[in-house]
């Protein structure tokens, strides 16, 4: 802790260039050895951007869970195909004998509103409104993700339906004290709520889903600190069902005539578009490697991988695995020791090393710098503003594992690539985040 405390002094007040020798080697050995982290549960990797050569590694094949920053393998080769102008298209057809179809695009950025501009273009009589949902597959979760997180709102399902972020809002509002509290939500969407959470003097709650009976049944439990009511987003069970209730609010509210049933059907010659609702693609990119946004994350690489495989595709994930392996081969970069089982790097059954993604960045610098969050931006809001417009990054965090890889332009105008990989239930994530700054800092001042 002592050792912390000095370095938190250091990092607050600047540090002492002594502290440093005037190479990297030393810079960052010193930096871990001034922490409490063993170095068998970190792992370092650092190139030269100008000649590819390694400057400093550390257990740089130590397989390794890359939390949040393998968004920038599995993204960068679906944008590449995507392209910058890219869109999310949501679309209504209609053929000669008046049958509408509506062409889902999964679009992550797709709202209730929106589908009240779209029914505008359906007559009074609506006599069959069918869906074409075959843009992505029916998986909607994670291989690895953990059940109990299901409730997280960063990790909401994903689906060719998405639509309000795969998101619901629950109000849970403290009455008398005593007395039990009231949970109100503000659409329809059929779920039982057992009610056990108590109006009182402290909030202190806990929510889950009844998975074993059914996911549409969620107790909450605990205390509601009276005149302070309780808002939460939760992710939706089911996002088909979820966005078929929207549809049919949205036809109602335009007095339309139809009879909710909504049959699946593809697209075929004979239908003429008639309207639709776009969203730009390069915001998504934007969510993924700044903001780390899950759902965007798992969409997209689905939706490329499609695109990916032609005819052929299924708009699975093994779709986008087929892209990025042999976006990889080409680059001639070595996947032998990674494993990824989703777009997001939630699963702890994601593996990497951080050899891997020195290279990757590497191979991918001049798509990928500035296309990744600064300091004082993004996932970085609150951390090294000292390295602002020097720094570009992703960063990741899972239980026990903290993770931050980049670019680095150092104050003698060198540009590396670094990767540091921190996996260990031994350190506090502050501590690790800050081990990670300390480390940075060195490759800065030394480099």
């Amino acid at each position: 802790m002592k050792k912390f405390l000095t370095l938190f002094i250091l990092l607050m007040f600047g540090f002492n260039t002594n502290v440093f020798a005037n190479d990297i080697k030393q810079a960052v050995n010193t930096a871990i050895s001034n922490s409490s982290v063993s170095k068998g549960s970190i792992s370092v990797s650092i190139k030269d951007v100008n000649t590819g050569k390694t400057v400093y590694e550390l257990n740089p094949k130590m397989p390794t869970p890359p939390a949040s920053i393998q968004k920038i393998v599995t993204s960068t080769p679906a944008f590449i195909l995507l392209g910058d102008d890219y869109k999310f298209q949501t679309k209504l057809y209609k053929n000669n004998k008046d049958e509408y179809l509506l062409v889902l695009g999964a679009d992550p950025y797709l709202r209730t509103k929106d589908l009240t501009k779209i029914v505008k273009a359906l007559p009074k009589e609506i006599k069959l409104l069918a869906i074409d949902d075959s843009i992505i597959d029916d998986k909607e979760w994670g291989e690895g993700w953990q059940w109990d997180d299901d409730l997280n709102p960063l990790m909401p399902k994903f689906s060719a339906y998405n639509i309000d972020k795969n998101l619901m809002e629950v109000a849970v509002v403290p009455t008398v004290k005593g007395c039990s509290a009231d949970i109100r939500t503000t659409v329809n969407y059929p779920t039982t709520f057992v009610n056990h959470i108590i109006t009182d003097t402290k909030t202190d709650y806990k929510m889950t889903r009844q998975n074993y009976v059914s996911p549409d049944i969620i107790t909450i439990e605990g205390t509601v600190e009276q005149k302070k009511s309780i808002i939460k987003q939760i992710p939706i069970n089911s996002p088909k069902k979820y966005f078929k209730l929207r549809l049919s609010d949205a036809i109602i509210d335009a007095n339309l005539s139809c009879s909710g049933v909504y049959p699946r059907k593809r697209l075929t010659s004979d239908y003429r578009l008639i309207t639709y609702l776009s969203h730009d693609g390069i915001n998504a990119q934007s969510d993924i490697l700044k903001r780390s946004n899950n759902l965007m994350a798992e969409t997209v690489f689905k939706i490329a991988g499609k695109k990916y495989m032609g005819k052929n595709g299924t708009g699975s994930f093994e779709d986008g695995l087929k892209m990025l392996s042999d976006f990889c081969k080409k680059q001639n970069i070595d996947t032998s020791n990674i494993n990824i089982v989703d777009a997001s790097g939630v699963s702890k059954n994601n593996i990497m090393t951080a050899d891997f993604m020195t290279e990757f960045l590497l191979k991918n610098c001049n798509y990928l710098e500035h296309r990744l969050t600064t300091a004082g931006e993004g996932t970085l809001s609150d951390r090294m503003f000292y390295l602002k417009d020097k720094l570009y990054a992703k960063t990741g965090t899972l239980s026990n594992i903290s993770s931050i890889t980049g670019y680095i332009t150092t104050k003698k105008n060198n540009k590396y690539v670094f990767c540091i990989m921190i996996n260990t239930a031994k350190l506090k994530e502050a501590d690790k985040k800050m081990l990670e700054e300390y480390i940075l800092r060195g490759i800065y001042i030394a480099g």
